[in-house]
């Protein structure tokens, strides 16, 4: 029996890996010459068990060490993912894309990890290339984007080359609608290592799952969210039209709970505010908000976003300290300079 079957006995009869357990199932899984039926098989037994916050720690760092180094210590330290896991079937507008250009445009280090849309009509690979980001960015000018545009994103599929031995698996079993562990680990393998995150979550489970595998992993500070729609609905983002589950990691171990629109001084919206579309869509969406025409629900949660992340990063005290400012960023002329700024870089 080989390494992967027999894990994936052990998962069947409920028991957790450890994490040196983790790591032969991903060598296993990374390995071209590994049978797809095997992989399969793993994956839907981890799914049926479900997976421990270690177990996906484990994966986490598995993956990550398998990642393309693109060179980025020196920015690491003080660093920011704005990120969610997708998968939510909510329809929202890329809302992380533009709190990623917020905050670089207040000074911020951001590093995104992101993939074109899946579960989605435009994720943030597909809105980001459309604003001017070479997606294939070489390690170079990754740093070089750093320097001077203040962030970076990376592509996913760009920085991890031993995904190409699980894509095929994942499609098949996407094709039957299950989900497998590679769902939620987007935002922990960002191949920048950046020490801070904004992590949005679809489902409420996750919000305690992924701040304890953050923990595992070392996260220096985070807060892991979760937008309530209803009982069983949920969307991967805090919302102005929406309670949020929040968790915080690191340095903000002790901030849990619920957070409201109201409770940081912003107006509760209608969900509808917050739809996105296809590319098209939202690039004229994005247009609209940066002349001061946004739903003002979207630009609320953009606002609420970036606060958060500034208070994360440690700029200001609290969210409702970085409201003032995150706004003025957004809508003041800063993010629209950022994007020109960002054409003329690649084009360069």
């Amino acid at each position: 029996m080989s390494v992967l079957a027999s894990l994936t006995s052990e998962l069947a009869g409920g028991r957790d890996l450890t994490a040196p357990e983790v790591e032969l199932a991903a060598r296993d899984l990374a390995d071209m010459a590994v049978a797809g039926v095997e992989k399969e098989n793993f994956l839907s037994a981890l799914t049926a068990k479900g997976e421990s916050a270690v177990e996906i720690a484990a994966f986490a760092a598995s993956f990550l060490a398998r990642a393309t180094n693109p060179g980025v210590e020196r920015w690491a330290g003080r660093a920011i993912d704005i990120v969610g896991t997708g998968g939510d079937h909510a329809g929202g507008f890329n809302i992380s894309s533009l709190v990623t250009l917020t905050l670089a445009s207040g000074g911020v280090i951001v590093m995104k990890h992101g993939n074109r849309g899946i579960t989605s009509k435009c994720g943030s690979a597909d809105l980001l290339a459309a604003l001017g980001v070479n997606l294939e960015a070489s390690p170079a000018q990754v740093r070089g984007a750093l320097d001077a545009l203040g962030y970076a994103f990376f592509f996913a599929p760009a920085w991890h080359p031993s995904f190409k031995a699980i894509g095929p698996t994942r499609k098949v079993l996407a094709a039957q609608g299950r989900r497998t562990v590679f769902n939620v680990l987007g935002p922990l393998i960002n191949p920048g290592r950046p020490a801070q995150i904004l992590l949005g979550v679809a489902t409420a489970p996750l919000v305690d799952k992924m701040a304890a595998a953050l923990e595992i992993l070392h996260n220096e500070a985070g807060l892991v969210a979760h937008g309530i729609i209803a009982a069983d609905r949920g969307i991967d983002e805090m919302t102005t039209a929406t309670p949020n589950r929040i968790r915080g990691t690191g340095r903000l171990r002790g901030h849990f709970g619920d957070w409201n629109a109201v409770d940081m001084g912003l107006a509760a919206s209608p969900f509808s505010d917050l739809r996105g579309g296809d590319v098209a869509t939202n690039l004229a969406i994005t247009e609209a908000i940066l002349a001061n025409r946004g739903p003002t629900g979207l630009v609320d949660t953009i606002v609420l976003n970036a606060a958060t992340a500034l208070w994360i990063n440690g700029r200001v005290a609290s969210t409702r300290d970085g409201l003032e400012a995150a706004r003025d960023l957004l809508l003041g002329g800063a993010v629209a300079k950022k994007i020109e700024a960002t054409r003329d870089y690649y084009r360069s």
